[in-house]
């Protein structure tokens, strides 16, 4: 008998294992969720968050204007074009993902002849005889245009290791920790100088930087090169071949993520998040959840949520936020963004503008645009509706940092008919050494555009997303094997 008392506790400590040791313990699924903003950030947030979490959770995701964000369209003719991100990399896997699982199209690309302005004249136009292109390009560069081809291939290479150590459910707490696990100290450097000190230092000429490099910044980021040197090659990359847009626009792949989700998007700003501590109900002890309290329809509301994911720039600007009850305080992230705006123009352009004598001759359908401080646009290029073709004179998507006055239209216009204009605080004004945000804001709130301050890209805001979904699910279950772990690219090598 008093064996047998012996016994009956051992037995009950090796069913039933200490969890006081660091053994995680099983939980409850979180009931409530929230993500904030519906652009491709959120909408992608709330579609990988159902992956991880399963049916059981509820995704409310709130959206003060439309869905989409930064990816939206302007109407001219009838027609949609696109206004905010417009075009993806054939490497884009995440998009392609989407696209096609959400059954879009992709429509077929156009091409058109490239010329570089400086202000005066241009000091390189692309023929429509592809050798006497190459032929010009290494008259005047040397082999520069091909070893900035090499460059960017190398970074996306190391880039791309990110999908494999998403797709093993490795995340990171920080873009910096993201960054030194895909290129190691390489692409923290390049975060912490300029794309001109990155080029120069691998011996690209500075003519080849000025002419062919900065064009590629103002276009796609509406800066210079002295723009971060990892922003400045994932702007090079969006420079190549093979470039693709949905079909309809690219906003549909916000729509579409957020009925797969099967989120409930709430329409109204958010007002406030306030860290909240709350009695777990029959099971007794404490919870702690996050109150948003959001302008709807109906008036002010608010409702409480296990985890939140923060989808759109804490900019004051941007986003008008509170945070109360956090300790530490929430950091107010306050470097500027960049403001570029893209006006639509229905019309000809005015060759005699950029120097052509005989406007027949002029055949250019992008003009990109050296640094001058007496250029008041980044670039000029003609764009197709989302949808369908569009007939008769073209249509010209102007960027440029302030709104373009009748004068400027004038000037770069022989004649038009119809303008408009969109407004953009776009993404961040880089400015190496770069500091990045943190994706995670607190114990289960994180911040999907931390992102941003690395690079600005709908594939960016997507990567992102991912990572913040499998944060949430590792701090959820205690995964902790699972975040900022070193040496992954070898491990998974050797894994595998």
């Amino acid at each position: 008998m008093a064996a047998r008392a012996l016994l009956l506790p051992l037995l009950l400590l090796l069913c039933c294992p200490d969890t006081s040791s660091g053994t995680p313990e099983l939980r409850r699924p979180p009931s409530r969720i929230g993500v904030i903003g519906a652009g491709i950030g959120g909408s992608s947030a709330a579609y990988f968050l159902r992956q991880k979490f399963g049916r059981e959770a509820r995704i409310d995701v709130f959206e003060r204007g439309a869905v989409g964000g930064r990816l939206a369209t302007v109407q001219l003719e009838g027609r949609d074009f696109e206004a905010g991100g417009a075009v993806l990399h054939p490497l884009n896997l995440h998009m392609k993902h989407f696209v096609k699982e959400l059954g879009l199209s992709v429509p077929q690309g156009q091409d058109g002849l490239m010329g570089i302005y400086n202000g005066e004249e241009f000091v390189f136009e692309e023929s429509s005889w592809y050798v006497w292109t190459l032929l010009k390009l290494l008259w005047r560069y040397g082999l520069n245009p091909l070893r900035i081809y090499m460059w960017v291939e190398e970074v996306l290479e190391k880039f791309m290791r990110i999908y494999r150590y998403q797709s093993h459910d490795y995340a990171f707490s920080s873009p910096e920790t993201l960054l030194h696990a895909l290129g190691g100290a390489g692409f923290l450097h390049m975060l912490n100088q300029t794309i001109d000190e990155s080029l120069q230092k691998a011996r690209f000429s500075q003519a080849f930087i000025n002419e062919m490099v900065t064009p590629i910044m103002r276009v796609n980021y509406g800066q210079s090169a002295s723009i971060n040197g990892f922003v400045g090659a994932v702007s090079l990359a969006g420079a190549s071949g093979g470039l693709w847009s949905v079909e309809g626009g690219n906003k549909l792949v916000c729509s579409g993520l957020l009925y797969a989700s099967k989120a409930q998007l709430i329409s109204g700003p958010v007002i406030s998040i306030e860290a909240k501590t709350r009695p777990k109900g029959r099971a007794g002890g404490l919870t702690k959840q996050y109150e948003v309290t959001y302008n709807s329809t109906s008036g002010v509301t608010s409702g409480a949520y296990d985890i939140l994911l923060i989808a759109t720039p804490l900019q004051r600007k941007i986003a008008n936020i509170t945070f109360r009850n956090f300790d530490p305080p929430i950091p107010e992230f306050s470097p500027p963004y960049h403001q570029t705006v893209a006006t639509f123009v229905h019309g000809h352009i005015n060759a005699s503008f950029f120097g052509y004598r005989d406007p027949s001759q002029f055949s250019l359908k992008a003009i990109l645009t050296m640094e001058d401080p007496h250029l008041f646009v980044s670039s000029l290029g003609v764009v197709s509706p989302v949808k369908g073709n569009h007939l008769g004179s073209p249509v010209w998507k102007v960027f440029s940092h302030q709104p373009l006055t009748d004068e400027q239209l004038r000037l770069l216009f022989s004649s038009y008919d119809l303008v408009e204009g969109q407004k953009w605080l776009a993404y961040p004004h880089y400015t190496p050494p770069q500091k990045c945000p943190p994706f995670v804001l607190h114990d289960h709130m994180y911040y999907v555009n931390a992102i941003e301050w690395a690079a600005s890209a709908m594939e960016m805001s997507a990567i992102s997303a991912k990572n913040a979904a499998l944060l949430a699910h590792h701090h959820w279950y205690h995964k902790m094997d699972r975040i900022d772990q070193e040496d992954l690219h070898e491990r998974l090598k050797t894994e595998l």
